[in-house]
Parts: C-alpha cells; structure tokens; sequence
C-alpha cells in the first residue's frame, strides 16, 4: 500500500478507535490532520505521530459546525496543498430508551454522527473531485444494522451514514472517488472498559470468533480502504465484528 504524499484527516483521532486510525495512516507515511473537539488533545496526538518523514497537525473541530468544518479544511490546503483521505470517526452516544429519551438527546447525536460526516465529506469532495481522486471511510456500526436497546438515536444516525455512503459512492465514482464505511462491532476501548463483567461476559457470547475487537482491527480495515490497492471497492460495508453480525 503506497501512500506517498498523501494527506488525511481524520475526525475524532485523539482516542479509541480515532486514535488507532490516525496512527497506522501516520506508519504508512500519511500526512495527517487529527481533529477533536478539544485543541490540547488533538495537538497532543499530533506531536506524538509527527517524524521526520510524516508531518502530523491537531486541530480543534467541531464536526456539527460549518464554519469550523471549513476552517479546518482550508487549513489543511494551506499546509499540505491537497485532501486525499477523509475518516469521519467521530461520534457521541447519549443513550436512554425511546420514552425516556429527550428531542436535545436525539439532536445531539443526529449532529455529530451524521451530520457531522455530511459537512466533512462535502468539503473534502471538493478536492477529491478537482484531483480526480481521493477516499472517504465512514465509521458506522454494528447497531446500525442490529439495533440495540436504548440506542435509537445512535442506532439511527448510524445507520443513515450507510445510506450516505452508498449515495455518495454513486455520486463521484465517476470522478474516481470512493465512498465506503467500516461497521466495528464490540471494540475494547475506554468506553467499553466500564461495562461490568457480566454484561461483557453475555456481550461475548454473541460474537462466534469468541473475544472483543481491538481498535486495531478496525484500524487496519480503515487504512486498507483508504488506500490505492482500494480502488474498485466503493459503496460498501466493511463489517469488523468477530461474526457477531452476518
């Protein structure tokens, strides 16, 4: 997989599964742009992958905003000259069931995880389709296909980012893009962490291959649909899940 001079951003990279994607794209010789929420974090991520070889830039992004939406990207063309490689990673749970759950829970969570991917991905298709070329990987989930209680609003907009990526997909094949979403099943990750033992012991058993996934599993998945070796694969699925949907 050769990713010479390419640059990427990527969304939510300063943990979890954000964090494991920036890092292998880092390895593979991209130049990145982490974005978060909080400036200290991502700039922190940034200084840690950042080399000789591979420049990376943490910048504050609120995926919900346009302004800062195109900020950041304009930034990137500044640094860098060129977006090659768009992950829209980040996302925010505010769990409850249906009759409990408020309409700020369910619009919180509609902007971050699907809206935010609308307006990131409509920047970066700017570049893509100028350069005739260029990835868009959509983090999605395991719920949006499965459901899971207490989870309509997550589940939903989950679910909405695969319908967006098949359009899109079909949008810009054209122009030689490729639009595609990863589904991660049961990561371990910090979120994971807290859930108590009997829960996970029961989530385990759902899963054929018999254990969690690891952030890089999914990372791996990633960074081989953002690469060249990608390129007849768009407006699909990738589900990174242990056999725990089929």
């Amino acid at each position: 997989m050769d990713f010479k001079g390419q640059v990427g951003i990527v969304t939510g990279g300063t943990r979890g599964i954000g964090k494991a994607i920036a890092a292998e794209l880092a390895q593979k010789g991209v130049n990145l742009v982490v974005a978060a929420r909080t400036r200290e974090a991502a700039h922190e991520v940034a200084v840690s992958l950042s080399t000789q070889d591979v420049k990376v830039l943490g910048m504050k992004l609120d995926v919900s905003n346009a302004e800062e939406v195109e900020k950041v990207f304009e930034a990137t063309r500044k640094e860098f000259g060129r977006v090659d490689i768009l992950v829209n990673n980040a996302g925010i749970t505010k769990d409850g069931l249906l009759m409990r759950m408020s309409e700020d829970a369910w619009d919180a969570v509609m902007d971050i995880n699907l809206k935010g991917v609308f307006l990131c991905s409509r920047e970066a298709i700017k570049d893509m389709t100028r350069q005739r070329y260029g990835r868009i990987i959509n983090i999605t989930s395991v719920a949006a296909f499965m459901g899971n209680p207490g989870q309509a609003n997550y589940s939903a907009s989950k679910a909405g980012i695969v319908g967006f990526t098949k359009t899109v997909a079909r949008e810009y094949a054209v122009r030689g893009v490729t639009v595609n979403a990863v589904a991660p099943g049961f990561i371990e990750t910090a979120m994971t962490d807290v859930l108590p033992v009997n829960i996970k012991d029961e989530m385990k058993k759902l899963i054929p291959l018999g254990r969690f996934g690891t952030v890089n599993d999914v990372a791996q998945a990633v960074v081989f649909l953002a690469s060249p070796d990608a390129g007849y694969i768009t407006g699909q699925v990738i589900h990174v899940n242990g056999g725990m949907y089929m």
